[in-house]
């Protein structure tokens, strides 16, 4: 009880900027630290109405700065004018297909706004702990699985590419500038929110809700690390608690996963499972430039932050599922 209460403590009232406030984390991350009582800033880009952050009324309840995060000038006016304390840096072209199509303005965005962010934190006097979100991508192909903290950042397409240099980029500030920030490497979120249907639940659940086969893109055998959006909200401010009480985490990253292989198509079954629906799976195997196998170890966070998930494949499943059913009512 009395770590509960130091934890209260520790969010109440907390000057916060949130990038990606309308993404599928940021929206679980915001929740979550307006339960604690922060005082929350998001930068915005784009207006999301279906976004969980407007769809719930959330944006009432936090401070919108309204930009680009590639601008430096903005981010330094705000963590300035706001005087922030944490920093959450989620925002991100996270689409694979998107990158593929679209190099440049992944590039720019993943790659850039990084940069621009971690530079305006350097310059700001308040700024005491930053988290930035990696990817299990930033690893690349590797002959050995699973990831761990220790391995080479060797992505070779356009997304993996701008996570292992925005990983890259954030150990620089740290190690160099001695910047607070520590860097999470999570699997594929999934969770209620997420509103591109392209990517493999929301899509599935959807499809099965209206009475269509659900499309797989790949040959239904790529191996992901699927990881549940609460999970990773309240693991990014496990990290930030540790980080302000630990300077010697500066620079450290993280993989946060609940350590299971699960092909595309055995979570698709699973869904289909848990809705009991009879419908088969279309698979089209139309993806291009992803890696075939990917899974983490997370003991690194089990022993250096006392880590464990709070939700099971399936309960994260059950809970998604309802929050589709409800949305899409």
């Amino acid at each position: 009880m009395e770590g509960k209460r130091l934890i209260a403590a520790f969010w109440q009232d907390r000057p916060t900027l949130v990038t990606g406030g309308t993404g599928l984390l940021g929206g679980w991350l915001i929740k979550r630290l307006r339960a604690a009582r922060t005082d929350v800033v998001c930068l915005v880009r784009d207006w999301v109405p279906q976004s969980e952050l407007v769809r719930s009324r959330m944006i009432d309840q936090v401070k919108i700065v309204r930009g680009d995060l590639r601008d430096q000038t903005l981010l330094e006016r705000t963590l300035g004018e706001y005087e922030i304390d944490t920093v959450f840096h989620l925002a991100a072209q996270s689409i694979v297909p998107i990158a593929n199509r679209n190099p440049v303005s992944t590039l720019e965005t993943n790659i850039g706004g990084t940069w621009s962010l971690l530079e305006a934190c350097r310059r700001s006097p308040t700024v005491k702990q930053i988290v930035v979100a990696s990817s299990d991508k930033a690893y690349g192909d590797q002959e050995q699985l699973p990831y761990d903290e220790t391995m080479p950042l060797q992505g070779q397409h356009p997304y993996d590419v701008s996570k292992s240099c925005a990983d890259l980029i954030a150990r620089a500030y740290a190690v160099t500038y001695d910047l607070p920030v520590a860097i999470t490497r999570c699997g594929n979120f999934y969770g209620g929110g997420d509103l591109n249907w392209n990517r493999i639940v929301p899509g599935t659940i959807r499809s099965i809700l209206r009475g269509q086969r659900p499309v797989i893109r790949s040959d239904g055998n790529f191996i992901r690390d699927y990881f549940y959006v609460e999970d990773g909200a309240a693991a990014y401010m496990l990290l930030a608690e540790q980080l302000a009480a630990r300077p010697e985490l500066r620079g450290e990253a993280f993989n946060f996963s609940n350590e299971l292989q699960i092909t595309v198509l055995g979570l698709t079954r699973q869904i289909l499972a848990l809705m009991k629906s009879d419908l088969e799976p279309d698979v089209r195997n139309e993806a291009t430039n992803e890696i075939r196998h990917q899974y983490l170890s997370a003991e690194k966070a089990r022993r250096m932050l006392d880590w464990s998930p709070l939700f099971t494949l399936e309960q994260g499943l059950r809970l998604t599922i309802e929050w589709y059913r409800e949305f899409l009512r």
